[in-house]
């Protein structure tokens, strides 16, 4: 069984190989061109991602050590994203499919990154979490818990109700001057600083869903205040300001996961997304797992952000189970799990 992966929902080309369930390549092509604009520009992703799809999958071949006609089936990102963006990946998938005259699996963007978890590389024996668990998923896009009782078993019972914390760390960054993308700025100077410095609003919403509105613009009228009484405000505390608010989205996302895992009875708990990167996330589920037993799992790092390994995992899913798509399947630019 020889996958080929192909994700390209957002801003990222990507793709990978996966040869009887272990990673053989994953290939990844960034665009530099939307930090000028403080985020993706949509038509210049979609272009960049026409100029990549073809060396990245020739490279993803070439450092597995896979010819064409070795290839199972092609499993490519189907939504939700950026439909131009999707548009190249699925094309292209479903173009070499035809050549080869290999099955399509279609994946969903938001399972492929709860299955990153299951990637496996030579000689990498990590653990896995077992059916059921439960999965953090906070991106730029998403914040939700999710509860896995299969690989294709899986039901949302939070999500923020507006902005996604990962979102939300962009948005203030960048009303802080620090550029985008927000997430590696914030992290790297929250390091430096007192996350008990300052205090921002913090939202009442029932049950397991989240909001990040309320706080970011707590943020920036707070700031506004602060600014106007001292113009070199940011600048005398952007260590704490970032450390304080990372503190204070980690603080709303592990609140409401705990009620979570208490409610269901269900201790085995991954973390996944490009937010899963951030240090005081993850420390916060390390010091969840000793506070209150609970297994925590949490990718490696080349695995948190877009990547087609995590694609051609599911595709490894669906694969055994025959579940493949027909040519007639358009992208989509909205979906839950």
């Amino acid at each position: 069984m020889v996958i080929l992966g192909i994700e390209s929902s957002c801003d990222d080309t990507s793709a990978a190989i996966i040869k009887d369930g272990f990673l053989l390549s994953n290939v990844t092509a960034s665009q530099a061109v939307h930090e000028a604009y403080g985020g993706v520009v949509p038509e210049l992703a979609s272009r960049a991602h026409q100029q990549n799809i073809v060396p990245v999958v020739d490279q993803a071949l070439k450092k597995a050590g896979v010819e064409r006609g070795e290839l199972s089936a092609v499993a490519f990102t189907r939504g939700p994203g950026l439909m131009g963006s999707l548009l190249v990946g699925v094309s292209f998938a479903k173009g070499l499919a035809a050549s080869l005259g290999i099955p399509m699996i279609e994946v969903n963007h938001l399972q492929g990154h709860v299955l990153a978890h299951f990637v496996r590389e030579v000689g990498d024996n990590h653990a896995v979490p077992p059916f059921p668990f439960l999965c953090l998923l906070v991106s730029g896009g998403n914040s939700q818990i999710i509860l896995v009782r299969a690989y294709n078993d899986m039901e949302i019972i939070g999500k923020t109700i507006d902005d996604a914390a990962g979102e939300a760390i962009d948005k203030c960054s960048k009303v802080m001057g620090m550029g985008y993308p927000g997430g590696p700025i914030i992290d790297r100077l929250a390091r430096q600083g007192n996350p008990q410095a300052f205090r921002f609003a913090r939202p009442q919403i029932a049950d397991y869903d989240y909001s990040f509105s309320g706080l970011k613009t707590s943020f920036l009228y707070n700031l506004r205040e602060w600014v106007a009484d001292d113009p070199d405000f940011i600048e005398k505390n952007k260590a704490d300001l970032a450390a304080s608010l990372e503190y204070t989205i980690v603080d709303i996302l592990m609140k409401k996961l705990r009620k979570a895992a208490k409610d269901l009875g269900i201790r085995h708990v991954a973390v996944a997304g490009g937010v899963s990167a951030n240090t005081g996330l993850r420390e916060a589920f390390h010091d969840h797992a000793s506070r209150y037993g609970w297994t925590v799992y949490i990718p490696k790092f080349g695995y948190t952000t877009d990547n087609a390994a995590m694609i051609a995992m599911a595709g490894c899913f669906k694969y055994v189970d025959r579940d493949f798509c027909s040519m007639d399947k358009p992208a989509y630019s909205r979906a839950e799990i």
